[in-house]
């Protein structure tokens, strides 16, 4: 695969790499600006860096750059359906930045991410929204994906998972 993905009309998408790291968390600190949460941010840049350039990574990137600056950002996984028997990746982050917003770049990366799974033997995409983030749950929906409806996701974190994890 080549290293760029997308390439046109001043705009690249390509994997991101290690000196990505701090534009990849900048961009995520975007998104948490942009939805109203940027209290839930407690990563950093040197997080980014090690675990997704080092092996095994624990997560890919696409970033979008118009003129050489970050615009957007896939940050994705590998995932394994136990039902189907396939693989399939989860698309962690979106980000676009406020000034490519209703540019099409969402669709691009979305598109880009999964090109690049399906090229990893990918079958399905899956993501989660926020309940309070309607415009993000219909531009989804534009794109072709539907809710999961029959399944909700639950989580532990903090003290939560602290405890979960010293079940014996």
């Amino acid at each position: 695969m080549t290293d760029n993905l997308f390439s046109g009309d001043d705009l690249e998408i390509r994997p991101a790499v290690a000196s990505d790291a701090d534009d990849i968390f900048d961009l995520i600190t975007h998104l948490a600006w942009s939805t109203g949460h940027p209290e839930v941010v407690t990563s950093q840049a040197a997080d980014f860096l090690a675990m997704g350039f080092e092996e095994p990574p624990a997560f890919y990137a696409l970033i979008a750059e118009r003129d050489g600056q970050p615009i957007g950002l896939s940050l994705f996984f590998y995932t394994f359906s136990s039902w189907r028997g396939e693989r399939g990746v989860y698309l962690q982050d979106l980000v676009v930045t406020d000034s490519e917003r209703g540019s099409g770049l969402g669709r691009r990366l979305i598109a880009e991410t999964a090109r690049r799974a399906s090229l990893d033997g990918a079958t399905h995409l899956r993501l989660s929204v926020a309940t309070d983030n309607p415009h993000a749950m219909g531009f989804y929906e534009e794109v072709g994906l539907s809710p999961a409806d029959e399944e909700r996701l639950f989580e532990a974190d903090g003290p939560a998972f602290a405890r979960l994890a010293r079940i014996e």
